[in-house]
């Protein structure tokens, strides 16, 4: 990932959150600009303000940089509802999901 994906990235998981990037700036207590700054490509985030970022978006670095996975917010909800199943209703939505994947 590269700092333009990184930016990319950035925006459409707050996009998803449905978060400005001046409130998402102050929420992690940064300056209004910061979310700006990093999504238009004048800054990045040191290590400790990634952390911040994906705590407050909800999803983890791994996530946050899964450029294949365009929704983890939803894949995460997904699988914490997953853990409710027994292995019968587990066999049965993978069914599901490869019919739908095809």
């Amino acid at each position: 990932m590269n700092e333009k994906d990184f930016a990319w990235r950035l925006t459409q998981l707050r996009e998803m959150k449905g978060v400005s990037a001046r409130d998402m700036s102050l929420s992690i207590g940064q300056n209004p600009g910061y979310i700006n700054a990093i999504e238009s490509g004048r800054a990045l985030p040191s290590l400790t303000g990634i952390f911040y970022i994906c705590d407050y978006l909800g999803v983890t670095p791994s996530d946050f940089f899964d450029m294949d996975s365009q929704n983890p917010l939803k894949l995460n909800e997904i699988t914490e509802e997953l853990k409710h199943l027994d292995a019968h209703q587990l066999d049965i939505i993978l069914k599901v999901i490869k019919e739908m994947v095809k």
